[in-house]
């Protein structure tokens, strides 16, 4: 059974900067809570028991964050504020745990997922990349539908949307046997590229930053060369796998936010907050005053 995720957090966040100069990019808030809590109860959804960080020295503030903070809820239990102590010991389930190991260098995205290994052991586990946000409108959320495949199937799951041709080269890429998937379902994969030229692409079909892999992936991690850019390329243990065991690409349901760019970034906060059940219906019409305000000026 799919019950740990392993989120790669080591990176420094360039393009949040300055933002990110001093703050995890991954604390950066979506409305009132930060990114990194909607990637982790995403994954909790989807029955994972176990939350394997993979960080580094500058981002204890992640691993703190999901800590329990007995001062401040002691403050908040005796001035009687409950509904303030009830989201503060909301982030995390009891049931849940949240374990940190370090990526000492930045060595790329398999090898991140690779400093998980001793953790991982021979499981299988999802990885969620926490600068994606996923939602998924109220239908069944795209990663718990790739665990309930891979436990179904015994197939690597792997979250695939589709992006525009000229900007394929920035993606990693996959190849099908058979026809694209409609959204909530999977298909063979032949295939996956790691930022193909536009004309080398084999599909326009992207990874978007979930994954539910076999614990047997670690062992190809450790072979694996680096690749594109000079680093471990998940994409390339992904390759390695297709040809020894069973992979598939599942087409997402649901829409993505790319938190790592400001542009994103932004656009996740005003969608997050026009969701809010508490704040959604002022945001609304904060967002109608400056749009209004934006066509008359």
């Amino acid at each position: 059974m799919v019950k740990k995720a392993v989120l790669p957090v080591a990176g420094f966040g360039s393009r949040m900067l300055p933002a990110s100069k001093s703050i995890p990019k991954e604390m950066l808030p979506i409305v009132d809570r930060p990114a990194i809590e909607y990637v982790v109860k995403e994954a909790v959804r989807a029955g994972i028991k176990e939350i394997i960080l993979v960080s580094h020295s500058a981002k204890t503030a992640i691993e703190d964050y999901f800590d329990t903070q007995f001062e401040l809820e002691h403050q908040l239990e005796a001035k009687g504020k409950d509904a303030l102590l009830a989201e503060v010991r909301d982030t995390l389930p009891a049931d849940v745990t949240v374990i940190s190991v370090r990526q000492h260098r930045a060595l790329g995205l398999g090898h991140a997922v690779a400093c998980a290994a001793p953790v991982v052991g021979n499981e299988p586990f999802a990885v969620l990349l926490p600068d994606v946000l996923v939602d998924c409108g109220g239908q069944q959320e795209d990663l718990g539908a790739m665990v309930e495949r891979y436990h179904a199937r015994g197939a690597a799951q792997i979250m695939v949307e589709e992006v525009p041709e000229a900007r394929v080269d920035q993606y990693g890429i996959v190849a099908l046997k058979g026809d694209v998937p409609n959204p909530g379902e999977s298909a063979p994969m032949t295939a996956v590229v790691e930022k193909p030229a536009v004309e080398d692409a084999p599909s326009r079909l992207s990874v978007v930053g979930r994954y539910v892999l076999p614990g047997e992936i670690m062992g190809i991690l450790a072979q694996t060369l680096p690749g594109s850019g000079n680093e471990i390329q998940l994409t390339d243990a992904i390759a390695t796998l297709i040809e020894r065991a069973p992979v598939e690409a599942y087409a997402m349901r649901g829409q993505t936010f790319d938190c790592g760019n400001k542009a994103g970034y932004l656009q996740a906060i005003l969608h997050f907050a026009a969701r809010h059940p508490e704040l959604g219906e002022q945001a609304k019409a904060m967002m109608a005053v400056e749009l209004g305000e934006a066509g008359t000026s």
